[in-house]
């Protein structure tokens, strides 16, 4: 028989041979003999040196079985050598795995899928045994190369695919666990052995049919599950691996999850590649997920000249990483991120101008499909810009604030801006729209404990210049960002939309009292707020979201940051925004300075019942209910409803529709307000943000006010210069007529420089200079040079030791003009 020998070989025999070859039966299928296999025990455990030879003699019987294909021998060897195994933990057990190894080895290398599975199970079995000392010298490399062959198998018999697939992903858990059980030992993780693993657990992972059940935290199925399901199984093992995985073998486990996911072109769709990233960053340990964010960021810059569904496939699995990354610790990554993100937004922006460029050329009108997939990519950059930013602690979204608003375009500025150059108007512009866009995501839900923290000085002046632009849509993202950072109790929500509020009480508006803190940002800035609302309001191009927009700024600001002094200058300012719809300097249109009116009406509406002056309040309604009756294109209600009953002029002298200056400061003064400053009219601060913006502008004008008067020359107006006395100042004030011909004045200065040829205002500036410095250095003559002293006084030159206490004398010099 195949097992048995003759009596007079077998007497001749050592002793582990006939052992072993008592185990076998003459027939196969009576399997092991349990009685000679527990004698084979016996004397292994007794004589472990015997051990090396009983595994190399079971695995020549086991060879030439094979060989021979008979298939029973080899299933009662490896019977034997598993119990072999479990029984024996001695240090001489060292050569027998050896041994055992190479019968493994066996079994996989044959065709015969159940041997395969045979060999598998005994290396899984194999794998769970916890050796007493590390072997330096063992290494894995066939069985990882052999299971993750098996990983990819494709039998035609389905259910032998399977089976095989699953002995193969039951190999590779093996392989790891007992690899990455030997702490001094780490060639698992080497890149040669990482690229075969990780892309034959994905290659099943990608079978699952229930992508969704994969997304959080893993899970726990049960062992009938994962026997029956190669995806179920890939996945576990998969989220074991990276369990494992520490600081320095982190990125070599998850780079080749990109090149599998290039490989077989998973970008685009990419659910699967978020679902494994989702899986590899709730299954690593927190603090790697840094690693993970980088390798990303990494491959996005490796695949920036991909389509652009593909760059934005990248984008929204970073997206998904961050946002799993933001609950935790994230590391040095954060700057990274962003700082990656916003260049890859300038790339998608050149890419999208010039297929325009090219669209153009080719007198193609219609936007080409690979430009609306460049859209796709600065959305999905706007999208994980706003939820990371959004996500981190407040003190990191404030520099990340700043940073993202350094890097907005500004033209006529050097900075650290993403550079326009190459992009034009246009392409600054999408930029601009862009950026705003992403730092309106990153405000909102910021509460900041004081204006000042939310709104510093280094922030707030780059902010406000895009609102000076000439796009309506840049500044209604800059007044959003603004509302995000000034609304500190949510009260944004209840005054949307632009109108007249019967009962602000109904509201139920959120306040606390006003703080040092902001009361101090309001004389500092207070000014700013207010310029850039009142230079909003004259633009040509603003919307009715615009005016809602502006409306809500005055609102937030009366709610959050105003006290006494600061109702008073928004008073001011609200009358001035009424003079530019009434007195037209600058050609607005009909429906614009109506709109001016109507937000008027609804701020100045919402002010007296916040501070609740009953003579205010009494004003407001009369003017309201007048303009209901006999102009309701000046309330909001109608205005931006109905927009065909526009008047066709604007009468000045009609008073009863327009907000009187005189009866608010009575109305207030008899409140205890200080009033003494509506008397002077709202004049906007002068600064250089209309040059950076490129914007026209009267600010422009009167930034270089110089008095020089169409048809006049410059003696004839410092011959007619009065003197300037309290008198003549109070008769000023108190005459209107005077008041009309002062702003008429304006108007033809205004008008002078913006028509006049450049050469004849360059002229007529450089003779008013020397004339001023003519007049300068006749004053510091006299002073020197006093007249001659009266009579008996003593006459002192400029030497003379005594010479400081001469009195310097006070002369009037009526032809001078004062600046």
């Amino acid at each position: 028989m195949p097992g048995r020998v003759c009596c007079c070989c077998a007497a001749l025999r050592p002793r582990y041979k006939r052992l072993v070859d008592n185990i076998f039966p003459e027939d196969p299928k009576d399997g092991l003999v349990k009685a000679d296999m527990e004698k084979l025990t016996f004397y292994a455990v007794s004589a472990p040196e015997k051990l090396d030879r009983i595994g190399a003699y079971l695995a020549e019987r086991l060879t030439r079985d094979v060989a021979r294909h008979r298939y029973g021998y080899v299933l009662i060897a490896m019977e034997a050598l598993d119990q072999l195994l479990m029984a024996c933990h001695s240090q001489s057990i060292k050569p027998f795995v050896e041994s055992f190894l190479h019968m493994v080895a066996k079994l996989l290398e044959s065709g015969e899928p159940k041997l395969q599975v045979l060999g598998t199970n005994s290396f899984v079995k194999f794998a769970n045994i916890e050796e007493d000392t590390p072997s330096y010298h063992r290494r894995y490399d066939f069985f990882v190369s052999r299971f993750s062959a098996m990983c990819h198998s494709r039998d035609p018999d389905p259910e032998v695919q399977n089976e095989i697939r699953i002995a193969g992903i039951r190999g590779i858990q093996g392989v790891v666990r007992k690899a990455v059980n030997d702490e001094l030992r780490a060639t698992i993780w080497e890149p040669q052995h990482m690229d075969k693993i990780v892309p034959s657990l994905l290659f099943n992972m990608q079978k699952i049919e229930d992508i969704d059940s994969r997304i959080g935290p893993p899970s726990s199925p049960t062992v009938g599950v994962k026997e029956e399901n190669p995806s179920v199984l890939a996945e576990n093992c998969f989220r074991e691996l990276l369990g494992r995985a520490t600081y320095g073998n982190m990125n070599n486990a998850v780079r080749p999850v990109f090149a599998h996911l290039d490989h077989h072109r998973l970008w685009d769709p990419n659910e699967f590649a978020v679902s494994c990233f989702k899986i590899i960053m709730y299954s690593i340990q927190a603090q790697y997920s840094h690693h993970v964010i980088q390798e990303i960021l990494g491959h996005l810059d490796v695949r920036k000249r991909d389509s652009p569904r593909v760059r934005a496939g990248i984008i929204q699995v970073l997206l998904e990483a961050v946002a799993i990354a933001a609950k935790g610790s994230i590391g040095p990554t954060v700057l990274e991120v962003f700082n990656t993100l916003l260049k890859h937004l300038r790339i998608s922006v050149d890419f999208e101008l010039g297929d325009r460029r090219s669209s153009c050329e080719s007198t193609t009108l219609s936007i080409s499909s690979k430009e609306s997939d460049e859209r796709i990519v600065q959305n999905a950059i706007i999208q994980t810009i706003g939820f990371f930013g959004s996500n981190l602690p407040d003190y990191q979204r404030s520099e990340i604030m700043m940073f993202i608003m350094s890097k907005v375009p500004v033209l006529g500025t050097t900075s650290q801006s993403l550079d326009p150059s190459n992009l034009g108007d246009l392409g600054t512009r999408r930029i601009q729209i862009m950026l705003l866009r992403s730092l309106l995501m990153v405000t909102s839900g910021y509460k900041a404990t004081t204006i000042s923290n939310a709104l510093p000085a280094p922030f707030l002046d780059p902010l406000l210049s895009p609102s000076l632009m000439e796009d309506s849509e840049l500044r209604q993202l800059v007044l959003e960002i603004l509302h995000n950072l000034i609304d500190r109790h949510d009260n944004r929500a209840k005054l949307r939309g632009i109108r007249i509020i019967p009962d602000v009480s109904d509201l139920k508006i959120k306040r606390d009292k006003i703080s040092r803190q902001d009361v101090s940002f309001m004389k500092k800035h207070g000014q700013q707020l207010y310029r850039h609302i009142y230079l909003g309001c004259k633009e040509e191009d603003n919307v009715q979201k615009n005016f809602e927009l502006l409306f809500t700024s005055l609102a937030l600001t009366t709610i959050e940051l105003a006290n006494e002094e600061v109702v008073i200058d928004l008073v001011r300012l609200a009358i001035a925004l009424q003079d530019i719809a009434i007195i037209n300097e600058d050609n607005l249109p009909m429906f614009n300075r109506c709109g001016v009116m109507a937000l008027v009406a609804a701020y100045l509406n919402f002010l007296s019942q916040m501070i609740a002056v009953p003579a205010f309040c009494q004003h407001v309604s009369k003017v309201i209910e007048t303009r209901s009756v006999e102009a309701a294109y000046f309330l909001p209600e109608t205005i931006f409803k109905d927009k065909s009953n526009l008047p066709k002029s604007l009468e000045k002298d009609e008073t009863d529709l327009f907000f009187l200056t005189n009866k608010i400061a009575e109305s207030l003064g008899g409140s205890g307000y200080n009033v003494e400053r509506l008397s002077v009219p709202y004049v906007p601060q002068v600064t250089d943000e209309d040059r950076l913006s490129r914007r026209k502008s009267i600010v422009d004008t009167v930034s270089l006010q110089v008095d020089i008067l169409s048809g006049c020359s410059i003696e004839d107006k410092v011959d007619n210069t009065e003197e300037i006395t309290f008198e003549a100042l109070k008769k000023a004030i108190d005459n209107n007529g005077l008041e009309e011909q002062e702003k008429e004045k304006r108007r033809l200065v205004i008008e002078k420089f913006q028509k006049a040829p450049f050469e004849e205002i360059a002229a007529q500036c450089e003779t008013k200079a020397n004339l001023l410095h003519d007049r300068l250095a006749q004053i510091l003559e006299l002073t020197i040079r006093p007249p001659p002293s009266p009579s008996g006084a003593m006459t002192m030159t400029a030497g003379h030791p005594h010479y400081h206490s001469v009195p310097v004398y006070e002369m009037k010099f009526p032809d001078l003009c004062v600046y």
